[in-house]
């Protein structure tokens, strides 16, 4: 049993498919998500003209992923929570990304869940920024960050990434606070919290709610600095990654 401060083992291996500049497989114990990013010139119609880019996202459960077995999702099927996953993930990566210095490109960030045991979302984010570093690089190389030495690069600056983005789950089971639910915890956590930060602390994002309970402002805190533990280890994880050769 791990600590209840402990994020799950993590493997991260980039260019994993040769056909898309930014490919990550990402692992955080027993859920695998695969997340790529591709880069095209162009914007959507209504933000032509603007001298400003634009990042989204999909994300998607294969069918196998889960047990019983998630139908496909089709065209104009979407169900509500893929939708409201894929919209979290976009605006994570929009929130550390200037759009002005990415020019007029439309970056779209996919991530697949190929085995779900909990924490999926929070994987796709950490993982498809790795994913978004990589393909923006391949557009712009040597300019991806926008300061000089930024997650310890030692680019000129300039670029359109500001900074880094990770994100993870925390929330109380029987009374204790855990990090990094898995789906046994999760199913069972009274008060369960997905929390997106920056590499520099600034928070992103925060859901969170009680299932049949409540919870008061010490355990807000607490799990709040129990998150922030865990993006600080994510971050530096991210980096190494990204200041390693490519696996």
């Amino acid at each position: 049993m791990r600590p209840t401060d402990q994020l799950r083992p993590i493997e991260i291996t980039r260019h994993y498919l040769s056909g898309s500049p930014g490919s990550v497989l990402y692992r955080c114990g027993e859920t695998v998500v695969l997340c790529t990013a591709s880069v095209q010139e162009g914007v959507p119609p209504w933000m032509a003209g603007r001298g400003k880019g634009w990042v989204t996202a999909e994300y998607n459960m294969l069918p196998n992923s889960t047990a019983p077995r998630k139908p496909r999702e089709r065209q104009g099927k979407v169900d509500g929570r893929t939708t409201e996953i894929q919209r979290l993930i976009g605006r994570s990566m929009r929130a550390v990304i200037d759009l002005e210095a990415l020019g007029e490109r439309s970056v779209t960030v996919d991530c697949d869940v190929l085995q779900a045991d909990g924490g999926t979302r929070t994987a796709a984010i950490t993982g498809g920024f790795i994913a978004l570093v990589d393909a923006i690089s391949a557009v712009m190389p040597g300019r991806v960050w926008a300061t000089a030495g930024a997650q310890g690069h030692g680019e000129s600056g300039g670029g359109p990434i500001r900074d880094s983005v990770a994100a993870v789950s925390v929330g109380v089971v029987d009374g204790i606070s855990y990090l990094d639910l898995d789906y046994a915890l999760d199913h069972r956590a009274e008060v369960d919290m997905n929390v997106v930060m920056t590499g520099g602390g600034r928070f992103v994002e925060i859901q969170g709610c009680g299932e049949e309970a409540t919870f008061d402002q010490e355990q807000l805190h607490a799990l709040l600095g129990l998150a922030g533990q865990g993006i600080r280890a994510l971050t530096e994880r991210q980096c190494g990654a990204l200041a390693s050769a490519p696996n």
